[in-house]
């Protein structure tokens, strides 16, 4: 076996990094030169290791393989030279092949893998026979043995778990029946491959004898579950590919096989190997179509790939107060922005629909504008293009706390009304939207009656000759108490609205478009969805509207004044019919539909460009992927245990009374 060089560049500055790590962790000094004990050695190559599937015992293995010299202690460049085996594509191999060479010979006899396997396996476990036929092809017979180099040697590993599979349900099989019982099967899995299962599938390994009639594992149903462990990453590989081309983020067991048919060269799934994906990963989910979270419950976390597990060396922070207010606040101030964006880009078709909703009939000879076009026309004629602009004020100072309170009460009393696996029924869909429109009427009434009024202002001052009133005029005028006039009718128009925006928009996003939590919609689907949901919410809203509009603009001489909803409700209908309930119908539609997918979409576009706590989490996992870290040595070092567990799941946790050459007792 070649040994790595340690003098390119790309690896000098990997030795700057082994060289921190050694002089953080390294906690013995002799004669002014730092010494790394086992335990320091742990702590180093495993940062966080919660011990939970692999045993501190486990990585100690490691420790024999680094201390070349067997001193118990290490040296700063036995530390590097570990460090820079753990980059080899094939160090899990190399660490397994070292321990099995207790001699250092550079070949392994048959006699040297029995006694380390022996020792690692334990009296409790399932025996290997060591005068099986699959051994002799690898190692000869007793009367014409021969010893096995690096490369023979893995050959070797790589099928043992295969043949130990096959022993092991032999051992169980006593009648030669061709089953096991389910809690045989459990023993076999967890003594084979227990360290590659999640607990999900551990706990409900039994239940495998459920696919398929009777009580009884056959061994077909063994090799099957043995394979699937094996191809994992196939598996995952394949079900990410067939999630992102379903339409709605879910797939069948047909959906898979199709996509596996076309991403490998050769069929790699049999029926009986996806009968069993979709067993475990649909104990929870017997609807038939799996979304990509429910297939995350067959993968053990230990075992993911590098961007995730350098992910996860970076947990979430625990912030203060002081944190928590400035990103509310920085929620709070992309939400007014988005806001003030969406409000301007339609606030000329917001004043064209108050216009025409305040229009009386002929009957008191008030008809200024035969449709909202010509409306539009007469204000740029009169007023300017600056006068489709009276009232913005307002709004804009209106637009944050709205958009704050109704999307903060709707996400509030969703949750609450969700349950415990993240289902919501309609009625309490419909429940928390009314209650978000509810709640912003309280702050946002004295901003549309100040709005409505500047916005009708320009026609009144052009007939009268008047000056036009600005805003703190209209708030004197009114008082505290006129701030709400025309609030019960504010409230029978925002509590539908939101009724029926908030339910549509969850609904568009999720069965149209596919959102789940692993599919993240594009800007234009969000765009898309907050825009159609506005258009039957602003259309079946508008009679509410125009009641609100009529009870808060300030009546005329000659004109029909109003004593509330009834009141206002009963005149109109009288003296203009029904249709005039829906006065302005079509531009709260051209106005709503727009403002809200331009909301939607400066938003997003806000967050991703000035995102609150630096990059997002995709760009930290690129980052992790495109330059080494420290940290990837926790994986360097876990992932070079992986042949060693595959030979046995408790290998390195061997009983006190057994010595096994090169490697220390646990």
């Amino acid at each position: 076996m070649s040994q790595q060089s340690l003098s390119s560049p790309s690896n000098e500055v990997s030795s700057e990094r082994y060289k921190r790590i050694f002089q953080k962790f390294a906690s013995v000094e002799k004669n002014g030169e730092k010494f790394m004990t086992k335990d320091d050695f742990v702590n180093a190559i495993a940062p966080g290791e919660d011990y939970s599937k692999l045993q501190k015992a486990q990585y100690g293995i490691l420790f024999s393989v680094a201390d070349q010299s067997k001193s118990g202690v290490l040296s700063m460049s036995d530390f590097t030279v570990f460090e820079n085996l753990l980059t080899r594509p094939d160090a899990d191999y190399e660490i397994a092949f070292r321990l099995f060479d207790t001699a250092g010979s550079g070949k392994i006899t048959r006699e040297q893998f029995k006694q380390i396997l022996s020792a690692n396996i334990g009296k409790d476990a399932i025996p290997f026979d060591f005068e099986c036929e699959w051994l002799k092809l690898y190692t000869g017979g007793k009367t014409a043995a021969h010893e096995m180099p690096y490369k023979e040697f893995t050959q070797l590993l790589k099928g043992l778990q295969a043949e130990r599979l096959r022993q092991a349900f032999k051992y169980y099989d006593t009648q030669t029946s061709g089953y096991i019982t389910p809690d045989e099967f459990k023993k076999v899995m967890i003594d084979i491959a227990g360290h590659k299962l999640s607990d999900h599938v551990l706990e409900n390994l039994p239940t495998l004898s459920n696919v398929y009639a009777g009580n009884k594992i056959s061994f077909a149903n063994v090799m099957a579950f043995y394979n699937v462990i094996r191809e994992m990453d196939m598996v995952e590989r394949v079900v990410r590919t067939a999630v992102n081309t379903s339409k709605d983020g879910t797939i069948t067991k047909a959906d898979f096989l199709h996509t596996a048919a076309r991403e490998t060269r050769f069929s790699l799934f049999t029926p009986m190997e996806a009968d069993i994906i979709f067993h475990f990963a649909g104990l929870e989910n017997a609807s038939g179509k799996l979304t990509l979270r429910d297939f995350f419950r067959l993968l053990e976390s230990k075992w993911e790939h590098a961007a995730p597990i350098a992910a996860a060396q970076h947990p979430e922070i625990k912030h203060s107060a002081m944190h928590d207010f400035l990103k509310g606040s920085y929620g709070f101030l992309l939400g007014s922005i988005s806001g003030a964006v969406g409000a301007t880009v339609v606030y000329p078709i917001d004043l064209v629909k108050t216009r025409m909703q305040n229009q009386r009939s002929k009957v008191v000879g008030e008809l200024l504008y035969k449709n909202s076009i010509d409306c539009f026309k007469k204000v740029i004629k009169n007023e300017g293009a600056l006068g489709l602009y009276r009232g913005l004020g307002p709004q804009l100072v209106g637009v944050a706390p709205e958009k704050a309170i109704k999307l903060t009460m709707n996400d509030f009393v969703r949750r609450n009304l969700t349950d415990k696996n993240g289902n919501i029924t309609f009625t309490a869909e419909l429940i928390a939207g009314g209650v978000a429109g509810g709640s912003q009427v309280v702050f946002t009434n004295p901003l549309e009656i100040v709005k409505i009024r500047l916005q009708v202002a320009g026609e009144a001052a052009k007939s009268l000759d008047a000056p036009r009133p600005g805003a703190v005029a209209i708030v004197r005028n009114l008082g505290i108490i006129g701030l709400y006039k025309g609030a019960s009718a504010c409230l029978l128009r925002d509590i539908p609205f939101s009724a029926i925006y908030f339910p549509v928009y969850a609904h568009l996003k999720k069965d149209v478009f596919g959102e789940t939590p692993d599919h993240r919609l594009a800007i234009s689907e969000l765009l898309i969805a907050g825009a159609a949901a506005g258009m039957p919410a602003a259309y079946f809203t508008t009679p509410a509207d125009v009641i609100k509009t009529r009870l808060q603009v300030e009546a005329k001489k000659g004109q029909s004044s109003y004593n509330g909803i009834r009141d206002a409700a009963r005149k109109i209908y009288a003296e203009e019919g029904f249709r005039a309930f829906f006065k302005g119908g079509p531009a709260r539609i051209f106005r709503s539909s727009p403002q809200f997918g331009t909301t939607l979409m400066v938003y997003e576009v806000l967050q991703r460009a000035f995102p609150f706590d630096g990059p997002s989490d995709d760009a930290k996992a690129q980052a992790h992927v495109a330059a080494p870290a420290e940290d990837l040595s926790y994986l360097q070092s876990k992932n070079a245990l992986k042949i060693l567990l595959d030979v046995h799941y408790k290998f390195g946790i061997v009983p006190s009374n057994v010595s096994i050459p090169g490697v220390a007792r646990a």
